[in-house]
């Protein structure tokens, strides 16, 4: 996915023009913490609720409270992985989307995007959660991809995170089994350290059905 087709139709952007006021109003109407700020097509920044905040008449125009607004953005053909990292690094609730020419193309909301990428892919298929501990020399995805597939099951996505202040990485694994036992049992064979796991085993399945019957006769 990239960025054009992120535009989210709904929330509009201001006008340098338009006063603290109504872009507190507006942010309050479509739950963000940030607008575009617009003069004609071009793109003037991105104003907060905290910089609104810190004005004593919001009365004003924008174009008065504010001599120069920061002015994080993506272009258009940017894939979704940008758009998240600038979120993240400016801790933005909303990303503007421009043309090569800065033109104004229209506003990512964040919290539609991350509910977008819930609804999509590996995230809403059955399966279990794996998450392995290593140094960064030993992280070799074909390798684990292969002991994985040797116990017929697959990998339906992964996300490395790196703890700060250390050379080790954690690889989360969404795996399309439900019962990991022996996809964990065959990693640690191969000496890989199990951070955590997330699963539905045969014998909680079993204790599930047990306490279904047992809730069924107590009804009766």
């Amino acid at each position: 996915m990239i960025a054009l087709d992120l535009i989210t139709e709904d929330i509009p952007p201001l006008k340098h023009t338009d006063t603290g006021e109504v872009a507190l109003r507006w942010m309050e109407e479509f739950k963000v913490n940030h607008l575009a700020v617009l003069k004609g097509e071009n793109f003037v920044g991105l104003v907060s609720e905290d910089d609104l905040l810190d004005k004593n008449d919001l009365s004003k125009t924008l174009d008065t409270l504010f001599d120069h607004l920061p002015r994080p953005y993506v272009l258009g053909d940017r894939h979704i992985y940008e758009v998240l990292g600038l979120a993240s690094n400016d801790h933005l609730t909303l990303v503007p989307v421009l043309d090569e020419k800065e033109h104004f193309l229209g506003s990512i909301n964040i919290v539609h995007l991350i509910q977008r990428i819930a609804d999509t892919g590996s995230i809403k298929e059955a399966g279990g959660i794996i998450i392995l501990e290593m140094n960064e020399t030993d992280y070799s995805l074909a390798h684990i991809a292969q002991i994985i597939e040797s116990e017929n099951a697959r990998i339906l996505s992964t996300f490395i995170t790196s703890p700060v202040n250390t050379k080790k990485l954690q690889l989360t694994l969404k795996i399309n089994r439900i019962d990991l036992g022996r996809i964990i049992r065959a990693l640690e064979r191969y000496d890989y350290s199990i951070k955590a796991s997330f699963q539905r085993n045969s014998h909680h399945e079993d204790l599930q059905d047990r306490y279904d019957e047992l809730m069924k006769y107590l009804n009766i």
